[in-house]
């Protein structure tokens, strides 16, 4: 649900950039919260306008816009797209053309990865997936692999596809208030109250820790077939 009412503020475009192959509750988790923050609207961006289908090879979702449509939104988030895939040097130069004027850049789980190989980390705490915290040193960043998402200046970073969530509502609190955040929450009605305590490496078992190792590299594999599909 969004708001419409007595709570319209000036108007902020917030940009999603997608990918083939990414995860869809890495855009879409943040989606559904930043869409409520009033006066905003949401643009799917890509390389490439169309249907990006997913990693499970069932699901497609819609960017409506090229990067260079979006060149200057007031808050975007990257997203990371396959695992064998290398950004192109035309979506870092969005990223860094697109950071050069935003009220907030933010990322979500692997999506820091880009924002690290656009030059945007150096010196700078962020997070990422905990299978990829090890790249964010390599660009330069200080890796804070114990916190769900980490603001460094106007830069936020989530970790996994859920902590995005998370990150969105702490960005509709910055930008709306809190009272719209918390009534975003309450509309999505997200309390989360997992069956298990496995969300973090620290928490998981070894042999739970290696069953997503192996997961990941069947995703791997399977993101360099011909249908992508999950094995």
């Amino acid at each position: 649900m969004s708001f419409t009412s007595s709570h319209l503020n000036e108007p902020i475009t917030i940009a999603i950039l997608l990918h083939e192959g990414m995860t869809a509750s890495d855009a879409v988790g943040p989606y559904e919260a930043l869409r409520s923050i009033p006066g905003a609207t949401v643009k799917f961006v890509a390389e490439t306008p169309g249907p990006k289908r997913v990693d499970s090879g069932f699901l497609s979702l819609i960017a409506d816009y090229a990067l260079e449509d979006v060149p200057h939104p007031d808050v975007f988030v990257v997203c990371p797209g396959s695992p064998v895939a290398v950004p192109s040097e035309r979506v870092l130069s969005w990223i860094r053309t697109a950071h050069e004027t935003s009220r907030w850049t933010t990322s979500v789980c692997g999506g820091s990865v880009l924002l690290g190989a656009a030059g945007l980390l150096r010196g700078v705490q962020a997070t990422t997936h905990w299978l990829a915290m090890d790249q964010l040193a390599q660009f330069g960043a200080i890796p804070c692999p114990d916190r769900h998402y980490v603001r460094d200046g106007k830069i936020i970073t989530a970790a996994g596809n859920s902590a995005g969530i998370d990150m969105a509502f702490f960005l509709v609190d910055q930008i709306a208030g809190r009272e719209i955040a918390e009534a975003t929450q309450l509309l999505m009605q997200y309390d989360p109250q997992p069956p298990f305590h496995a969300g973090s490496p620290t928490q998981a078992s070894p042999r739970v820790i290696e069953l997503a190792q192996e997961f990941m590299q069947n995703w791997i594999i399977s993101a360099s077939t011909s249908d992508g599909r999950m094995l």
